[in-house]
């Protein structure tokens, strides 16, 4: 009994302070709200699409994410260049910690390569990072592009100017941009309107995924070519008379294979823990707009970390790898 009475009574002294009482007011009303406001179904699509209807199909969403991804990394990495001190402060010392981390990583695998491999590494995890962040931004995959289907916006002339219609912007391609996401009842029941999301995260398109997946193994073989020249090949191929020399052979093709499986490895493990991840961020914002979908937002925060981190790691090692002799730099 006392102890009911003493939890009461730290209850009642936490609420008493008026910033305690403004959060837990506010979570209760949001998840109240969370019950009463309807949101509008999900819009899941496992492939990237164009945004301009009967336009060019490689301006995609996740292509124009990709894009101002690549600004925003250029304009932050030209902003610490610029401002890095002797004794760095700031966004600059921030940046500092985190690549003088990734050298050591880097440093653990690939030893005395790693002031050649670092320079890769760094830019595969500074890219996944942000791209996989970038879907997690408000706005990304919420805000939709209705276009008019059946050749409707061919009547309008391409120098026409954008306009405000209706509380939605209407591109000069006749595209509209709804930033509710909800489409009119009479659009809906004529049918001729097909909206898709104007932003979706790079790491969530598989051509993203698979071009990085491709760019890294690629290096893989560079750098074993430049480290041990055309004696390189010679793990893949190794077939010789004797019966040893058929089990190493069948062992080199094994070797030049599972370089292709790594591939595949890499790019379905980011775009299907990335895509995944926004799936049920979708769904539970669409089963309870408020509160629910948090602990899973912190949780996809630290997927995208940690995915980034894996993909980096695995680059070093193939690299590292690539580098050793087949004759016994690796025993």
């Amino acid at each position: 009994m006392n102890r009911i009475q003493n939890l009461v009574q730290r209850i009642q002294n936490y609420l008493r302070q008026p910033r305690n009482a403004i959060t837990i007011s506010v979570v209760v009303i949001l998840f109240v709200a969370g019950f009463l406001i309807k949101t509008p179904p999900p819009h899941i699509s496992l492939v990237a699409e164009p945004l301009l209807e009967g336009g060019s199909s490689w301006l995609t969403n996740s292509m124009l994410t990709t894009i101002l991804v690549d600004i925003v990394i250029l304009i932050l990495a030209l902003w610490t260049r610029a401002t890095i001190k002797m004794i760095p402060s700031g966004f600059s010392h921030v940046v500092e910690i985190m690549l003088e981390a990734l050298y050591n990583l880097t440093q653990s695998v690939a030893g005395k390569r790693a002031r050649d491999f670092f320079p890769w590494a760094a830019t595969i995890f500074i890219l996944v990072l942000v791209s996989n962040y970038s879907g997690l931004i408000p706005g990304v995959g919420s805000i939709l592009v209705v276009q008019e289907a059946g050749g409707h916006a061919a009547v309008m002339e391409s120098s026409a100017k954008p306009r405000i219609l209706g509380g939605e912007l209407v591109m000069a391609n006749g595209a509209i941009i709804s930033m509710s996401g909800v489409r009119s009842e009479a659009q809906q029941e004529e049918g001729h309107v097909a909206s898709v999301p104007l932003f979706r995260a790079p790491s969530a398109d598989l051509n993203m995924s698979l071009a990085l997946g491709l760019s890294t193994m690629l290096m893989a073989q560079v750098w074993g070519v430049r480290q041990l020249g055309l004696k390189y090949f010679k793990k893949f191929f190794q077939f010789k008379r004797s019966g040893m020399g058929v089990i190493m052979g069948m062992a080199g093709l094994l070797e030049l294979i599972s370089e292709f499986t790594k591939i595949i490895s890499f790019t379905f493990r980011l775009f299907g823990n990335i895509f995944a991840g926004e799936v049920l961020l979708l769904v539970m914002a669409f089963l309870f707009a408020f509160i629910l979908p948090m602990p899973f937002y912190a949780l996809e925060l630290f997927v995208g970390f940690i995915q980034s981190l894996v993909f980096m790691m695995l680059a070093v090692v193939f690299f590292t790898v690539a580098t050793l002799s087949h004759s016994g730099d690796h025993h």
